[in-house]
């Protein structure tokens, strides 16, 4: 993707919000009542059930406006790693509810970015939020905030797409506090999940399209993300990995993760 520039954490004069854990408990009732995670590990978000609730759409409305009036530029880095999180996934839920249904997410384009060569491939660019002063899109929150500011590749297990190919959409909002474990079990959860990589029958190694678009996060190449996945990697995956020494092939399935997509 084109890269602009850093907007790091934001700095600006702005009024002190209430603390953020007076905040996430409505994040995390919204995800019980709609998040799903099936028999194929492939979390999922009954959209049509939530749209149809003035109550809930009005409740997702309600938090991404008190998480913008928060001063991330004031927080330790865990919180502000899991409020930038929070606000990214809670920003696509509602991209997604606005135009739902649909039958994936890069069938909403961008809007407000007439030049934008990449508005046509997803609703990534449109500036959705003001938050310190700043008018922000999903992209500036990925790409010129989280990426690298904390220079983690867990940023990518953290905030979610709302496809089927991209790592799950947690069902209980990111916290500062248990941020490091939850994190890594997201690493895990994808990593040996088929979405996340997989070896063929001839041995070539499958990962996901995340591993390819942003490698430079995974080490830079091959070896860096063939790494990456045996850190996180269950024991039959890594003695499955021993002796791997280059990525096959890439793959990502941009389907909603809707709960109407669940086979029974």
């Amino acid at each position: 993707m084109i890269r602009r520039r850093h907007l790091g954490l934001l700095a600006a004069p702005f009024l002190l919000p209430r603390p953020a854990a007076a905040a996430e408990p409505a994040l995390d009732a919204l995800f019980a009542r709609h998040l799903v995670l099936p028999a194929d590990g492939v979390a999922r978000v009954d959209y049509g059930a939530w749209k149809a609730s003035a109550a809930e759409m009005g409740a997702l409305a309600g938090w991404i406006e008190e998480a913008a009036r928060r001063r991330p530029s004031a927080m330790p880095r865990a919180e502000a790693f899991a409020y930038w999180a929070n606000l990214y996934n809670a920003l696509t839920l509602q991209v997604v509810l606005g135009r739902y249904p649909v039958a994936s997410i890069r069938d909403i384009r961008s809007t407000g970015v007439p030049l934008d060569p990449w508005q046509f491939n997803g609703p990534w660019r449109t500036r959705l939020v003001t938050v310190e002063r700043r008018r922000l899109s999903l992209d500036d929150i990925e790409h010129e905030i989280m990426r690298p500011t904390f220079q983690d590749p867990r940023v990518h297990y953290a905030v979610n797409c709302a496809s089927i190919g991209c790592p799950n959409l947690r069902p209980r909002a990111w916290r500062a506090e248990t941020l490091e474990a939850e994190l890594d079990e997201a690493a895990r959860d994808f990593v040996n999940h088929p979405r996340g990589a997989t070896l063929r029958a001839d041995g070539g190694l499958v990962v996901s399209s995340i591993f390819h678009w942003f490698q430079e996060d995974f080490g830079g190449n091959d070896a860096g993300v063939i790494a990456h996945l045996r850190q996180h990697a269950a024991p039959e995956l890594a003695a499955r990995l021993d002796g791997v020494r280059r990525v096959a092939e890439h793959t990502y399935d941009w389907a909603l993760n809707d709960t109407a997509t669940i086979r029974s």
